[in-house]
């Protein structure tokens, strides 16, 4: 058991990768202080623990500084080896979460980003079918990955590829909440939708995720989204 301000988590509570080291720490029970850090301006404290990215989120263990969100996921699983496991034991199990979050940071959230920035009705189409494309894809990873019909892609309980993917659904909400669609279709990605409903439920998640209404006000006045016009009939 760590002793209170042992473990220090510096983030911005809008931040998808600061939501995955804290859903980390609350899956191993972790006890840590929360020090918002909300950029910009880059705080002494920030820059003195990552002066490399200048960027959140940062754990901070004994005083000593972890930096990037999956690398800090990692390092939580490891060190608080006692608790529920975060990352498979097999190799093979270990290396095809690894590659899935790499596809997920990598390409999906980029799609995702282009769609909320994206200018004319081509170009936001062009965005919207790189999402569902991806998310077709992580649908059929979603049923290689859970094991046979089981509610995460960790099996029965979140784990590393859940976290990675997980932590980005407020802004997937935003984004169909601003253009008026529906991203995660019963429909076409039924694992993913009831994956996205089990995972917000979970203990460990629920309280870190934002609520949606806030997070889209947030995006508002940061980034400038503008909700699309709607036809008049």
């Amino acid at each position: 058991m760590e002793e209170k301000g042992e473990v220090k988590l510096l983030g911005d509570w809008p931040s998808p990768f600061v939501i995955r080291a804290r859903i980390a720490l609350n899956i191993k029970s972790v006890d840590y202080d929360y020090i918002e850090q909300p950029v910009p301006p880059v705080s002494e404290l920030l820059l003195k623990s990552n002066p490399v990215y200048k960027k959140i989120p940062v754990l901070l263990h004994h005083d000593k500084p972890i930096c990037e969100s999956l690398i800090i996921v990692q390092y939580i699983d490891e060190f608080w080896s006692s608790g529920p496991s975060i990352l498979p034991s097999d190799p093979y199990e270990r290396a095809i979460q690894h590659f899935w979050a790499a596809y997920v940071d990598d390409q999906w959230f980029r799609s995702l980003c282009r769609l909320a920035k994206s200018k004319g009705e081509e170009a936001k189409a062009a965005a919207i079918e790189q999402v569902k494309g991806g998310l077709l894809l992580l649908e059929e990873a979603f049923e290689k990955c859970s094991k046979l019909g089981k509610a995460f892609f960790g099996g029965d309980e979140i784990g590393y590829l859940d976290i990675a993917l997980g932590s980005y659904l407020g802004w997937l909400r935003v984004n169909e909440k601003m253009n008026y669609l529906k991203l995660l279709d019963e429909a076409k990605t039924p694992g993913l939708a009831a994956w996205a409903h089990s995972f917000c439920a979970h203990n460990a998640v629920k309280s870190v995720m934002p609520e949606i209404d806030r997070l889209t006000e947030f995006a508002k006045a940061r980034y400038g989204y503008q909700e699309p016009t709607l036809p008049t009939k």
